[in-house]
């Protein structure tokens, strides 16, 4: 039997498909994130979340420890076209490392036109016309970007805590943050976060708790939502203008868009800044995605 595998490598975690000959998925793997962020020469952080994600699919499919593989995508956040730390090694005849937004491109439209928006951790579009020209927008990072995501809203909520404290005002948000992390107070927070007991992934988790809180009344909450959704849908717009989509269909991903309100406040934003596209449900995952640019790479 011939197998293929696909690997969706994010900032949080690791997910990678098998899939035989016949196009059918035999198992599932996760490991933990593959971007590498803040990684040096000697990391070994992509190459074990790539090998730990296949071994743990390799197990659910019962497949030999040492089997081999026709042909493996890997899609990774924030690839940029080199490896920084240690290059994986994967057992494939033909093993490819391309940016997360092209297999989550390829598994939400199928590899037809349009235009992809992926809010996890980070936050970026990425827009493929008839041609086959594609735009990027946004996936500038945490420090200087990612608007729309789970870290935007977790480090702007937390900021603007800070930023209230300094002021002497009562704010509605500290007690919450400091519930979720188990914090005496900000600044023991903030020293936690930078002292590398916080990790990005940990901050990021707040975001649905924020969300949560608008969902329960909060109106204070409820503008995050709707600055967070705009800013979406603006990284949608740019993308698709600039890979000259008039009326494109558009696919939102992510953890984030399972809330009801924030993907509501991204269907009004949609009407108001790209009234001419069409929201679409996507098809597959990325880590599908992936598998299927992996069959035709073979």
């Amino acid at each position: 039997m011939k197998i293929y595998a696909g690997i969706d490598g994010g900032q949080s975690s690791t997910v990678a498909v098998i899939g035989d000959e016949s196009g059918r998925v035999l198992a599932r793997g996760s490991a933990g994130p593959a971007d590498e962020v803040a990684q040096g020469a000697d990391s070994t952080r992509l190459r074990d979340a790539v090998h730990g994600a296949l071994a743990d699919a390799i197990a659910r499919a019962r497949l030999p420890h040492d089997s081999r593989f026709v042909a493996i995508v890997a899609g990774v956040s924030g690839y940029d076209g080199k490896v920084y730390g240690r290059n994986p090694e994967p057992p494939a005849d033909r093993f490819s490392i391309v940016h997360d937004t092209v297999i989550a491109h390829a598994g939400a439209l199928g590899g037809t036109p349009g235009v992809i928006v992926i809010a996890g951790t980070g936050s970026v579009a990425y827009a493929r016309n008839e041609r086959g020209d594609s735009a990027l927008a946004g996936g500038w990072g945490y420090l200087f970007g990612d608007e729309g995501s789970a870290f935007w809203f977790a480090r702007d909520a937390i900021a603007d805590a800070m930023r209230e404290s300094d002021a002497g005002d009562q704010s509605e948000l500290a007690p919450l943050i400091l519930a979720h992390f188990s914090q005496p107070s900000l600044r023991t927070l903030v020293r936690a976060f930078y002292a590398g007991e916080i990790s990005r992934g940990d901050l990021a988790a707040f975001a649905p708790v924020l969300i949560a809180h608008a969902q329960a009344g909060s109106e204070r909450a409820e503008q995050y939502v709707r600055d967070g959704a705009a800013a979406l849908v603006l990284l949608a717009k740019h993308a698709a203008e600039r890979a000259a989509l008039e009326s494109p269909r558009v696919a939102f991903l992510g953890g984030l868009l399972r809330s009801e309100l924030l993907s509501g406040n991204v269907d009004r934003w949609m009407h108001e800044l790209l009234p001419q596209a069409t929201r679409v449900p996507p098809s597959r995952d990325a880590a599908e995605g992936a598998l299927l640019l992996a069959y035709r790479s073979a």
